[in-house]
């Protein structure tokens, strides 16, 4: 529940601080006075976008804090996914600073917008004075009923059953798609596919092939040059190996004087051993060298396929060529296993259908188990509220589309007086009737999800006299299990508070401020007195909200 509540340098308000009780709590307040003001301060703290023109005073920054008692509801497991530190007293704080900058703590740890509206939904519960509208929309319709029969767990299995099934169904379609293009090119790629493979490619082929063709176009100079430098080698009295020879005989007589000698020595012998293997080598070159015009002719066409084909496919190399035989395989694989792909992926869809079915029928028969429960304990919180005649009609209906909470379709139908027809709820309502029948749902609603708290603006709109002084008494009840706050205008409702806040506005020498204090027993007396009595606070009045305290 909400201990406390903060708020500095905000719309009209300068700086409140409030502490809080458990039970049923009221606000008054003239209209005008900063009701709403506040209502917005807490939806900051649970995560409502920040507005800069909501800063009092742009030179300083605005803070909302508000301390929450949270021991009894289970939040570990929230705070520690979240990566936050849990404290019983846990407090929520939100700053707009000068900049228009927003930040956001939890327990003094700087946290995300979505983890106050995450962390929010767990804590406290603000019912608009225009969320009776709400009543006729669907979403809140099932949201209702699926609270009372307590599918919050079915509800996120199915959301991710059908997620699944969703993405199955595009993948069906993207494939069908597919297939479809590759079907039409099916055969031109096949084409090009065989052209390349007959080509037998092979990394580093085209370099290999470019080597060959030179030595066999070149094999006369290739001889001439060869023999050439083999002879300057091999001749007995000036070729090289010979010259290199006489000169080991000499070093060889010197080299027992000093090591650099015996080094030189050395040196000759390791070069004389180079020669002898590059001379053997040379000459084994030589005799593979010989002119082969039809090998000349076959590596000259392998080389012209070659290059025809880099420049149908605008290839740079070989390589690139063998990564397009790759992707060519892959167009024409998936054509060629069109029928069996296809098969594969509609018996996946076959088998989330049926998960899908199971789980939307476990949600239909939780939710049609509920239904008679819930419209007789609504009608009978209706009696007490002044509409002794109404009745609600709940159908529910199962279709065969997979909707996002199922397959069912559900429509709130009412008969306010007695031999009317059935109405949608929306149509069949007056705006007091709306007033009593969301009062009815939310008393039910705080009895089945625990919720710490819950704020009522205004739910008394449209009603008064006896049935403002029930609704009174249905907040006090629902007030024994949670925190329920209440702003209102009817003293009927204010005299059920077991904590009364007012709040009001003054001004000074600078500006007008929103202020709001807690009412003692008398001054209670005086604000009850001023409601049933307008401005004229007459011994009547007075006596009157003695009675309403009472």
């Amino acid at each position: 529940m909400l201990t406390s509540l903060s708020i500095k340098n905000y719309a009209l308000i300068e700086d409140i601080n409030i502490g809080l009780q458990s039970g049923f709590t009221i606000i008054t307040g003239e209209t005008g006075a900063g009701k709403s003001i506040m209502l917005g301060a807490l939806g900051l703290l649970l995560g409502d976008r920040a507005n800069f023109s909501s800063i009092r005073d742009t030179e300083k920054k605005c803070v909302i804090e508000g301390v929450f008692s949270i021991s009894n509801y289970k939040l570990e497991d929230f705070f520690k996914k979240e990566e936050l530190d849990y404290e019983k007293q846990s407090i929520i704080r939100r700053e707009i600073l000068p900049s228009g900058k927003s930040r956001a703590f939890i327990n003094d740890t700087p946290v995300k917008i979505t983890a106050l509206q995450k962390l929010g939904s767990y804590l406290i519960d603000i019912h608009s004075q225009h969320e009776t509208l709400s009543l006729g929309n669907a979403d809140y319709q099932f949201n209702v009923i699926d609270t009372i029969a307590k599918n919050e767990s079915v509800i996120i299995q199915y959301k991710k059953e059908l997620k699944d099934y969703k993405q199955l169904l595009k993948r069906f379609e993207e494939l069908k798609e597919q297939q479809s293009q590759a079907a039409k090119e099916y055969d031109y790629n096949l084409f090009l596919l065989k052209e390349l493979e007959e080509a037998n490619l092979k990394a580093g082929m085209l370099e290999e092939l470019e080597e060959r063709y030179e030595e066999l176009n070149n094999v006369e100079e290739l001889t001439e040059n060869l023999s050439s430098a083999i002879n300057l080698l091999q001749q007995e009295e000036i070729g090289s190996l010979e010259s290199l020879k006489a000169v080991r005989a000499n070093l060889s007589r010197i080299s027992k004087f000093s090591a650099s000698y015996e080094n030189f020595h050395n040196r000759i012998q390791s070069a004389i051993i180079e020669l002898d293997d590059l001379e053997a080598e040379m000459t084994d070159a030589l005799e593979r060298v010989e002119a082969n015009p039809e090998e000349l002719e076959i590596v000259n066409q392998k080389l012209q396929l070659i290059y025809n084909l880099q420049k149908k496919h605008n290839a740079e190399n070989v390589e690139e060529l063998l990564e397009i035989i790759n992707s060519l395989q892959e167009k024409v694989s998936v054509t060629e296993n069109a029928e069996a792909a296809l098969t594969e992926i509609q018996a996946s869809i076959k088998d989330q259908e049926q998960l899908l079915e199971q789980t939307s029928e476990k949600l239909h028969k939780n939710r049609e188990k509920i239904i008679p429960v819930f419209i007789e304990q609504t009608e009978q919180i209706l009696n007490d509220l002044g509409m002794p005649n109404a009745r609600l009609n709940i159908e529910l209906e199962q279709g065969i589309e997979f909707l996002a909470n199922g397959r069912d379709r559900l429509e709130w139908y009412l008969a306010a007086n007695k031999g009317g027809s059935f109405k949608e709820v929306k149509k069949a309502a007056s705006g007091g009737e709306l007033s009593r029948i969301m009062l009815a749902v939310k008393s039910i609603l705080a009895a089945q999800s625990q919720l710490p708290t819950i704020i009522f603006d205004e739910i008394d709109t449209g009603v008064s006299g006896e049935i403002a002084r029930k609704m009174g008494e249905i907040l006090q009840k629902m007030g024994a299990n949670m925190q329920v706050i209440a702003i209102t205008h009817l003293p009927q409702i204010a005299g059920k508070g077991v904590t009364h806040f007012k709040i009001f506005k003054e001004d000074n020498e600078v500006a007008t401020q929103t202020k709001i204090i807690q009412l003692a027993e008398e001054q209670r007396i005086e604000e009850l007195a001023l409601m049933l009595g307008g401005n004229t606070k007459s011994d009547s009045a007075r006596a009157h909200a003695k009675a309403l305290l009472n």
